[in-house]
């Protein structure tokens, strides 16, 4: 703080909350009321802390990265994979200081990520997963600015082909899948046709989730449980194969590479992304085909939203009914 004399009387030049703070000028008649505002300006300071600059974040964004998953992601299913896919932007976008990343820095990237072949839907997860890190620290109150993603829009995704199987396809895929090394892949993905199952959660199925003719499903998507009925046959075909093939628990190994050597030797052609999941998308599609309702199979699916579920609905027969019956057309010929 200084006081100087001029031409004009005694100037105050002051920045009470120090270099980077904000700067205020004065200039009074004479000295002591000069000083007295300057010791008023000092007492500010003391009271209230919108004087003081804002102290400056310096840790790393990687350096948040680990703080969510020490708080919060290590008790998340996914959480081991979100903390790698975490820790893999930061890097690329160059590790800056916390708080000075930007919704510009984000943006630059994913327009990097987008020219180098990433898709749309796969930059929305990305987005996704770092807003939400940031608004989880937040609620711990280990970060006291505002989300910079916050109002970050999304890309709007056109819905993908939802491809199921007819049943001849069923059929030359199981049969397929018969020749196969893999002891598991045939079963697996008969359960996933019966209960819409996703392959994951067939795959890693433990011996003491199916019984009463039920296959209870516990490691799901949306982390909540779900039982599906089958039949006899099915479940005694599950205890058999467990007995034989079980390992600390879990029913089956893994099958993946084995259900896409299926696929092809079947000359099925699936969409991009669709390989296990069309075994869903089939299930879902036939239990509306034969009259199944919308509701039941949200619950069968285990859908939080019934949104994702109406997807289906279009293939209700009573659907396709009413479109035949009630279009325009129809009840112009009528008349």
């Amino acid at each position: 703080m200084a006081i100087k004399k001029g031409t004009s009387g005694w100037t105050v030049d002051s920045q009470p909350s120090g270099r980077g703070g904000r700067r205020f000028r004065k200039t009074f008649k004479t000295q002591a009321e000069a000083k007295a505002w300057e010791a008023w300006l000092k007492t500010q300071v003391n009271q209230d802390a919108k004087w003081m600059p804002e102290r400056r974040d310096l840790r790393k964004l990687s350096d948040l990265v680990e703080l969510w998953f020490t708080h919060h992601g290590s008790g998340l299913r996914a959480g081991q994979d979100m903390h790698r896919r975490l820790k893999a932007m930061v890097e690329a976008m160059g590790d800056p200081v916390a708080d000075r990343f930007t919704v510009d820095m984000f943006a630059t990237y994913r327009t990097k990520r987008l020219e180098a072949g990433l898709t749309a839907n796969n930059m929305n997860r990305e987005h996704a997963y770092l807003r939400a890190m940031c608004n989880e620290l937040i609620r711990l109150g280990h970060w006291t600015k505002d989300n910079p993603l916050a109002n970050l829009r999304q890309f709007k995704i056109q819905d993908s082909e939802l491809s199921y199987l007819t049943l001849e396809q069923i059929t030359s895929l199981l049969d397929a899948l018969t020749e196969s090394r893999n002891p598991h892949v045939g079963l697996i993905s008969r359960i996933c046709l019966a209960t819409g199952a996703r392959w994951s959660e067939a795959e890693e199925l433990r011996g003491t989730q199916v019984r009463n003719g039920m296959i209870e499903y516990a490691r799901t998507k949306s982390g909540k449980t779900r039982a599906v009925p089958i039949d006899e046959r099915l479940e005694d075909d599950i205890h058999a194969h467990a007995k034989k093939h079980s390992q600390m628990g879990r029913i089956f190994g893994y099958s993946y590479s084995a259900f896409r050597e299926g696929v092809e030797r079947a000359g099925l052609s699936l969409p991009d992304g669709q390989l296990t999941h069309v075994l869903r998308h089939t299930f879902a599609s036939h239990f509306m085909m034969s009259g199944g309702n919308i509701l039941i199979l949200q619950r069968i699916l285990g859908h939080a939203n019934i949104t994702i579920t109406m997807r289906y609905a279009h293939l209700s027969p009573e659907h396709l009914q009413e479109a035949k019956a009630l279009n325009p057309l129809a009840r112009l010929t009528l008349g």
